[in-house]
């Protein structure tokens, strides 16, 4: 007889009834006993799950509002310009839409179902609940996979959420493999509409002299929550670049677990989450370097408004092997509003005795002379705000290597926040 469902788990009863496959199973029979996080547990000191509480998330069906879906891609900017004839894999409510996606141009990629597929080698779902519970309820997501020596160019992933009177839950696995040599811009986008929980999967290989850069865009819906777990290899002399920007979602929770393998791999994690009203926003690293002469880099700058609260937990892990390491942390919070708040901890851990590591937080609001020289000289108020907020981050904006995912984003932002006639 299995173990009672754990109460944190009740929002996906209907979901788990029926788990088949032994590495469903296993996950499954970890869930019953640990249930999802809460503040007691360390990781998720900072973070609560209870929006999830109270609601019953369905499993979506394959049918979507089109129209619904093709005004969110043009809302996003990606249905016009240069950018619309990229290659994009577009996913509705977890599930793969060959409709509105444009495969020309792809190198080789594959979907993964529950039933073919084995969850891959670097998740844990022993250690990370979520990913115990996206590896119980997977059931679409895709493979790409770069081969040796080949520059693949840019790819879009879009996920878009749809929830009307029902709320919904879906858990894609992705899986991306970049071969020795190879090269891969990815810009991974996620927004949608209504009531749901995003909670995806991916794991990324980086090969030997291999470069991936990786851009993520979550800017779900105001009722939504997204809970990402990312793991990431890199082996000798491979580089995974990649960013972050947070502005969607009332609840969300990027987590990333980057291992340097071998010998002179580079891990940049970089990201920008802008909240307000009582959004709650959480970047969360672990990042381990495994072998000597290794590089790893992160910047995380905060805007935070009204009630907004934002989360960064970096922790970087030196191996006893891993001499040589050059480490930089660094986590920057601007609060707008008395009410906003910012928790930082930035962590070291390290057993080699070679190493360069160095980390640093700071919090601060808007400059009060700048504001002020500027209204002098005759700039409204909001105006003012912005470009001082804009100013603050660009600098870690244009530390998205990729162009045309750098536009995308700085799009996105303006959309969505808008400069303030009032500035207030």
């Amino acid at each position: 007889m299995s173990a009672p469902l754990a109460v944190t788990l009740e929002p996906f009863r209907k979901q788990l009834e029926g788990v088949s496959g032994q590495p469903q199973k296993t996950a499954l029979e970890a869930l019953h006993h640990t249930g999802l996080p809460d503040r007691r547990v360390e990781d998720w000191k900072y973070t609560s799950l209870r929006f999830l509480a109270g609601t019953v998330f369905h499993k979506p069906g394959k049918n979507y509002d089109s129209a619904k879906a093709r005004a969110a891609l043009a809302a996003l900017g990606l249905a016009e310009g240069a950018v619309a004839e990229l290659p994009r894999l577009v996913f509705v409510n977890g599930h793969f839409v060959a409709d509105l996606s444009v495969t020309k141009g792809l190198f080789a990629c594959s979907f993964y179902t529950a039933d073919k597929a084995e969850p891959g080698s670097l998740v844990r779902s022993d250690r990370e609940p979520l990913a115990a519970l996206n590896t119980v309820l997977a059931e679409n997501g895709v493979v790409i996979s770069v081969p040796e020596g080949i520059d693949a160019g840019q790819v879009l992933l879009v996920s878009l959420g749809q929830a009307d009177s029902d709320a919904v839950s879906y858990h894609p696995r992705h899986s991306v493999h970049v071969a020795k040599g190879g090269k891969l811009s990815l810009l991974s986008v996620q927004a949608g509409e209504g009531h749901y929980l995003h909670n995806p999967v991916t794991e990324v290989f980086v090969a030997a002299e291999a470069e991936l850069r990786h851009v993520t865009l979550q800017a779900e819906s105001d009722a939504a929550a997204n809970l990402s777990t990312l793991y990431a290899q890199i082996e000798e002399r491979g580089n995974y670049d990649s960013f972050v920007v947070g502005i969607g979602a009332a609840l969300s929770r990027h987590e990333v677990h980057a291992c340097l393998a071998e010998s002179f791999a580079q891990v940049h994690i970089n990201g920008v989450q802008r909240l307000a009203q009582t959004q709650h926003g959480d970047i969360t690293s672990v990042i381990t370097h495994a072998a000597p002469d290794c590089i790893s880099r992160q910047t995380v700058r905060n805007v935070l408004d009204d009630r907004a609260r934002g989360v960064f937990q970096g922790k970087v892990l030196v191996e006893q092997i891993a001499q040589k390491t050059d480490g930089y942390q660094m986590n920057q919070a601007l609060l707008l509003s008395g009410q906003a708040e910012i928790d930082a901890k930035p962590q070291l851990e390290i057993y080699a005795d070679d190493v360069k590591c160095s980390h640093g937080a700071t919090v601060g609001a808007l400059d009060d002379d700048q504001l002020f020289y500027m209204r002098s000289r005759g700039v409204p108020e909001g105006e003012a705000r912005q470009i001082l907020i804009d100013a603050f981050l660009e600098e870690v904006l244009e530390l998205i290597g990729d162009e045309t995912a750098r536009e995308v984003c700085k799009t996105v932002i303006a959309r969505r926040f808008p400069v303030s006639e009032e500035g207030a």
